[in-house]
């Protein structure tokens, strides 16, 4: 695993600590979330990350508006796919 360190001026970490309970822990979830959105993490890395189980990564990234990357293609793909797999 490895260890990201994260430099603030004193007056602001003083006042993150002041308003966040776990400071590294929502510098971790911001990451999390920035590389969701960025297309850099998938959903089960950001869940890895967070140690979170499936049901509460979509919790987290829904409240912090992180949705599902899918487009047309996306859905093309799907039925397509359904349909080799699907009986006809």
């Amino acid at each position: 695993m490895s260890k990201l360190v994260v430099e603030l001026p004193d007056d602001i970490a003083r006042q993150l600590e002041s308003e966040w309970d776990d400071v590294p822990r929502r510098a971790l979830e911001a990451v999390a979330v920035e590389g969701y959105r960025s297309g850099a993490l998938s959903r089960g890395q950001v869940r890895r990350m967070l140690n979170l189980s499936w049901h509460e990564a979509e919790a987290f990234l829904k409240a912090r508006q992180a949705y599902l990357h899918y487009d047309e293609s996306d859905l093309e793909r799907d039925f397509a796919t359904l349909d080799r797999l699907l009986p006809k």
